[in-house]
């Protein structure tokens, strides 16, 4: 079994977001970039499934030169391999775009099973996998807290506000999975080491047979139209408590609509 996990590089989750002011999109110059927390589950439960039924991971990530440093990250955890989608047409891709260039991505190689983060931390959209794999015309099982495969056969518990739903599907198919569903486990000096000689293959926009006007900030679907920064934190109310302090609370908190 094949499965391809689609990782992201995203700023650091800690640090402060700004937006660039000429295209309002995320400065990613502004803070240290790292593997996407919500992508680390996605590789975990992909080397479980392969540990299980025998088979390879590699991992694909869209995103400038450098974030190949992603990928690596997912190899020290175990990943057999990577590719890099990289070109200066694809900046400035929304979700719409991103899912259609990861689509051809895809399109070069062969594979079981697509595994992805439910979200990213730079946009929390949770809008790619259910776009992928209606670009691929495979079935989607997103939002997974718990992944079984018995042959070509896939069930998945689809996390809800209820509990869960069992969905069920035929390989190949597209994963998103929750941080519920496992634990990832951490690089191990060996692994650090090894990822250092496992295979990266390169890709540009015409090696993906991507059409450039389908991609990057001029064939994004959406675009952000204002933004500004986020006001400073103003004081907080003080009850002096004179034997109506209580009163006085309660005053506050059903004119905050708390009660």
């Amino acid at each position: 079994m094949k499965v391809v996990v689609c990782v992201k590089q995203v700023p650091d989750t800690e640090a402060e977001k700004r937006l660039l002011p000429d295209t309002l999109t995320v400065d990613r110059e502004s803070s240290n970039p790292v593997l996407n927390e919500m992508d680390e589950f996605a590789i975990e439960e992909a080397l479980k499934l392969v540990e299980a039924h025998g088979g390879e991971v590699v991992v694909l990530t869209m995103g400038p030169d450098g974030a190949d440093a992603a990928v690596r990250k997912a190899l020290s955890m175990g990943a057999d391999s990577g590719i890099l989608l990289s070109d200066p047409a694809l900046a400035g891709s929304d979700a719409a775009a991103t899912s259609y260039a990861i689509a051809q991505a895809l399109g070069t190689t062969e594979f079981d099973l697509v595994i992805l983060g439910s979200e990213a931390s730079d946009a929390r959209t949770s809008l790619v996998p259910a776009m992928l794999a209606e670009r691929l015309g495979l079935p989607q099982l997103t939002f997974a807290s718990k992944v079984e495969i018995d042959g070509t056969d896939i069930t998945v518990n689809r996390l809800t506000d209820y509990g869960h739903d069992v969905v069920k599907a035929t390989l190949p198919a597209v994963v998103s999975v929750v941080e519920k569903i496992n634990e990832p486990r951490y690089p191990s000096f060996k692994g650090i080491m090894a990822a250092k000689k496992k295979p990266i293959a390169q890709l540009d926009a015409a090696a993906a047979g991507i059409d450039a006007a389908q991609v990057g900030a001029a064939g994004a679907w959406t675009a952000v139209a204002d933004a500004a920064e986020r006001p400073p934190r103003s004081a907080g109310v003080k009850v002096a408590d004179e034997g109506d302090g209580g009163v006085k609370l309660a005053e506050f908190l059903s004119a905050q609509k708390f009660i």
